[in-house]
């Protein structure tokens, strides 16, 4: 069974709602069901942003994540708040550019990786939220990497399409680090 809850969460303009809308659109690409619930607000203006999405091969009772199986945080104050909620045995993705800190759980896989130093490598910081979405998806074996890359190309806008092939990369890069 394929069942995973997710919270992606980082600083407004980082990409974390862009990021589970992609996990969301990859999980309806493989015919499972998903659901996408955005947090923001104030946060648009700088605050921590947030979305949870849930994605199983069986029908979802509550949309509601209390304690994430996997969580994604791109900041510290993300890192703060949701590395106590993930449940053991899930997985926790953190981008050490921004979070100087280190998980002292020994229940979770802490997969750490410079995500906004490798998207300023590739041409544009605010890809940092693909490197991440990158190890999620190799970590999880949830979705494939082809068909986030598919979602992605669908799914990006006409004013970023030129961000398309370094986008791929990012995404390529973070599943690297995770292995």
């Amino acid at each position: 069974m394929k069942h995973e809850e997710t919270i992606i969460s980082g600083f407004g303009g980082q990409g974390a709602l862009f990021a589970g809308q992609l996990l969301a659109y990859s999980g309806m690409a493989e015919a499972m069901h998903v659901t996408w619930i955005p947090s923001y607000g104030p946060e648009m203006r700088g605050g921590t942003a947030n979305c949870t999405v849930i994605v199983s091969d069986e029908e979802i009772g509550a949309p509601i994540i209390r304690y994430p199986t996997c969580a994604v945080v791109l900041n510290l104050p993300s890192m703060q708040k949701y590395e106590p909620l993930v449940k053991p045995g899930g997985v926790l993705i953190v981008n050490e550019s921004l979070v100087d800190i280190q998980s002292a759980r020994d229940d979770i896989r802490v997969i750490t990786l410079p995500a906004s130093d490798i998207a300023t490598a590739l041409g544009n910081p605010r890809m940092a939220n693909l490197v991440a979405l990158g190890a999620l998806a190799q970590a999880t074996g949830l979705v494939a990497l082809e068909t986030v890359a598919a979602q992605l190309e669908a799914h990006l806008s006409e004013r970023q399409r030129k961000w398309l092939e370094p986008n791929k990369a990012a995404l390529q890069k973070g599943a690297e680090l995770a292995r």
